[in-house]
């Protein structure tokens, strides 16, 4: 049987390539290398697609999350309650401002935030929620956009992994005062390299944004507050002008992926992804859960299948935050998602063949 990769980046390249060969030749020919016109035009166009009004493009997915805290003003001394089963961008950001990434538990059902855990988190100290829409699904946004206004405290939504995911049929991205998104590579948007944004309708905060990414200027030379080398390349602008254009048909895709495995994989001992009735999700990644987590992993692997980890350790965890002084037990949903997650192939591209090769590998593991 033919191998089947984990991820298969080249599988998506080949039908585009002469749409993504020209406009990178268009960015050469123009020398338009950093931000430029091919930015500015994909900044409209993911702006359109995600509902908001003002797309600030940035070097990377981390960036814009920074670039979020400082427009909130956020510092030293101040709390912003997140998740900690997520990639460590999202901590990243608040620590960059000085603040404290404040830990609260996950839904076992869908991997994010836990709307019931938030308010008891809740300090004078608090200035922000920064839910993630973890693997695609989105997160349950009414309770939290309740509890923040109740609070008056902004939220933020990390959207880096949901592309066109939807929430009670509205585009997540668009629902809280800013989201950030990740455009690396194995991302469902990707550029062709390093990628991220900021999206907001504030026009303020916006103007802001586009100085805090350029070393804090308005005007060359002159400089307002301290800033930053924040800019997405006019290639990577190019890349993804094009590939926005699909992005829509590519989630389609995705999620016809992730429904024929949960009809694949229903009667096994796996813990299935759960899209709940209120979801769209954009199924970044298709992640089961088992106690036999190694050996799953390893089955899959001497048969040719990939696979892959995504957050073996929750943030809480992680020696870099150990003197918040989380302890193993304080937050047990995330770690035992994070003790048995294993992620399976997912892309557009995949055929039915590869999909059926997955399951059945994967069903013959529990049958042996």
């Amino acid at each position: 049987m033919e191998p089947v990769p984990y991820l298969d980046l080249k599988a998506q390249m080949r039908p585009i390539r002469a749409e993504l060969d020209a406009a990178i030749a268009r960015t050469l020919d123009n020398c338009s290398f950093c931000l430029g016109p091919d930015v500015v035009q994909f900044e409209k166009d993911f702006a359109k697609l995600i509902g908001t009004k003002h797309c600030i493009a940035m070097n990377s997915g981390t960036s814009a999350l920074h670039i979020a805290m400082l427009l909130l003003n956020i510092g030293p001394g101040d709390e912003v309650i997140t998740t900690p089963y997520t990639f460590v961008a999202t901590s990243w950001a608040i620590s960059y401002v000085g603040a404290t990434p404040v830990y609260v538990d996950v839904d076992d059902a869908t991997m994010n935030l836990d709307p019931k855990l938030v308010e008891k988190a809740i300090t004078p100290r608090t200035k922000a929620i920064m839910p993630v829409h973890l693997y695609g699904h989105p997160a349950d946004l009414d309770p939290l956009m309740e509890i923040a206004k109740k609070h008056n405290l902004p939220l933020v939504e990390d959207s880096a992994q949901a592309h066109c995911a939807k929430y009670k049929g509205r585009s997540v991205g668009a629902q809280g005062i800013m989201s950030c998104y990740s455009f690396y590579p194995g991302k469902n948007l990707g550029a062709a390299g390093e990628g991220g944004a900021l999206l907001l309708n504030d026009d303020a905060m916006a103007a802001r944004a586009r100085a805090l990414r350029e070393h804090g200027s308005t005007v060359r030379y002159y400089h307002d507050e301290v800033g930053y080398n924040y800019r997405m390349e006019g290639i990577q602008g190019a890349v993804l002008g094009v590939k926005v254009k699909h992005i829509e048909a590519w989630t389609a895709a995705r999620q016809r992926v992730g429904r024929h495995y949960h009809e694949l994989l229903a009667d096994t001992p796996l813990q299935l992804p759960r899209e709940a009735s209120w979801a769209e999700s954009a199924y970044h990644l298709y992640v089961v859960r088992h106690p036999k987590r190694e050996e799953l992993k390893k089955y899959l692997e001497d048969n040719k299948v990939g696979c892959a980890l995504h957050y073996p350790l929750p943030l809480h965890l992680q020696k870099c935050y150990a003197s918040r002084g989380y302890k193993k037990g304080d937050l047990p949903v995330s770690e035992k998602s994070s003790e048995q997650c294993l992620s399976l192939p997912i892309y557009p591209e995949m055929t039915d063949a590869q999909i059926n090769r997955v399951a059945e590998v994967t069903r013959s593991f529990f049958a042996k």
